[in-house]
């Protein structure tokens, strides 16, 4: 009788293990192990949590028994030991300008534009500069964790190429100017460019093309109407400097009697397709009409204080309804890096000094800067910013064993000013593993090292600088 009673317990948890191999769904990747970091609605953080990815997308995150229960996987990344985020958001860049990184600083941003980069910019930037320049970007955004990042500049179709090979997700607007560019000479040039550079990448699932008029003090009335027609004829975001120093501000009140927020607004331009960078000099008023217009802004800390710009009311905006993101800037002049890891640090750590007041910004706030606020500024929050089901598979793990990691009391506290980017170890976007143990897939690291070296020489010699 025992041996029929083993005979029939063997054939019962054979059938068990059949009828549960046939209920688990084939996915592609399973992230487990790890405490997962959700940034959800109800800001949900799972020890020995659990991702299922399929194709580009999360299908379930949940307790990791409870994935492993559902679903199987050839391929399993490892995360315990590791915090697992959303992939960072860096809402405002110009990634090209890591090739000008360290050129000229300490100086006020109307001094550096117009003495400084834009004349560089007239002797150096070209296509291949722009595309060198963007691999050197794609190489130290992935390193620190961004998978996300929404960028202004010149021969943007070649910078969407590169963020595409590299596997990054962009946002890139081409800048249109009133003086001759890089690229295009004229508005009509700008134009022309720019709705071919929409009509490639429409649908790309990496790739968002936008028009980018860069401010109003570089733009007439009719070139931020004309790039904002545009964008809405293909539905296309829009990006845009705002209120981003004083000078802007006077000038403004002076010319159009009103503020730059007023005056974008009085001309037809804000609607809740514009991402706005800086917004520092926003009164009450203005920041009533950016939340009802659902203006995206983002906040670039490092920039701001580099260039002693002025602080955005990051609370007072967040208070009002507006998502404000965060960004780097560019990599030269008014930030030096694209570490948006400090910006988290910095963006907490700016609001308490200005408010003399260390409740102003909090660690979980400007984590949700970086991720789910940062995603609704550049309006894709339906698509990325949070580690749920129907989300894109847009993820970092960040190493716990270091010694500026340990003890951990507090996730948010500890990702807002003890982690640092050099911590970020895997990253996934669209379900593809772009870097793993801190080992790039998608860069010739070595390669781009090289060449930035060699413009850095270049550039000097445009100068008359060697």
């Amino acid at each position: 009788m025992r041996n029929l009673a083993r005979v029939i317990l063997i054939a019962l948890f054979t059938v068990a293990c059949v009828v549960l191999a046939q209920s688990q769904q084939k996915i592609d990747l399973i992230i487990g192990g790890g405490t997962i970091v959700t940034m959800d609605a109800s800001r949900a953080i799972i020890k020995d949590g659990g991702i299922a990815v399929l194709g580009d997308s999360i299908v379930a995150v949940g307790p990791l028994k409870d994935i492993e229960q559902h679903y199987t996987s050839a391929q399993m990344i490892d995360a315990r030991g590791r915090l697992v985020l959303p992939g960072f958001i860096n809402g405002h860049t110009h990634v090209p300008m890591t090739l000008f990184r360290g050129l000229h600083d300490d100086v006020t941003l109307n001094d550096w534009l117009y003495k400084y980069i834009f004349p560089a910019e007239a002797k150096n930037v070209n296509e291949e500069f722009v595309r060198w320049g963007t691999r050197l970007a794609a190489a130290e955004q992935i390193r620190s964790g961004v998978t996300t990042f929404a960028d202004m500049y010149y021969f943007e179709d070649a910078v969407a190429e590169e963020s595409k090979a590299a596997g990054m997700r962009a946002v890139l607007g081409e800048t249109f100017i009133d003086f001759p560019a890089p690229d295009n000479k004229s508005e009509a040039e700008m134009l022309s460019y720019t709705e071919k550079f929409l009509k490639r990448w429409q649908g790309d699932p990496l790739i968002e093309a936008a028009p980018a008029p860069h401010s109003i003090y570089t733009c007439s009335k009719k070139t931020l109407q004309d790039a904002a027609a545009l964008a809405r004829r293909y539905h296309a975001p829009i990006l845009i400097h705002v209120a981003e120093m004083k000078k802007e501000w006077d000038d403004s009140e002076k010319e159009h009697a009103m503020s730059p927020v007023a005056y974008l607004n009085s001309i037809g331009v804000l609607g809740p397709d514009v991402i706005a960078a800086h917004c520092i000099f926003v009164d009450a008023a203005d920041q009533k009409l950016l939340a009802e217009k659902d203006v995206g802004c983002v906040h670039n800390p490092s920039s701001n204080m580099m260039l002693a710009s002025g602080v955005s009311p990051v609370a007072d905006l967040r208070s009002a309804g507006v998502a404000v993101g965060l960004g780097t800037d560019g990599p030269a002049g008014s930030n030096n890096d694209l570490d948006l890891m400090e910006e988290i640090d910095l963006a907490a750590k700016l609001a308490k000094i200005t408010k003399m007041n260390p409740l102003a910004l909090n660690a979980k706030a400007v984590v949700e800067m970086a991720t789910i606020d940062g995603a609704r500024a550049i309006h894709m929050e339906k698509e990325i910013g949070s580690l749920e089901a129907g989300k894109k598979a847009d993820l970092v793990l960040i190493s716990l064993d270091e010694p500026n990691a340990v003890p951990m009391y507090d996730a948010y506290a500890q990702i807002a000013y003890s982690l640092k980017a050099s911590d970020v170890e895997t990253v996934i976007i669209g379900g593809r593993v772009v870097m793993r143990d801190h080992k790039l897939l998608t860069i010739d690291e070595p390669a781009v090292l090289e060449k930035a070296r060699d413009y850095g020489e270049s550039v000097e010699k445009s100068l008359g600088m060697k």
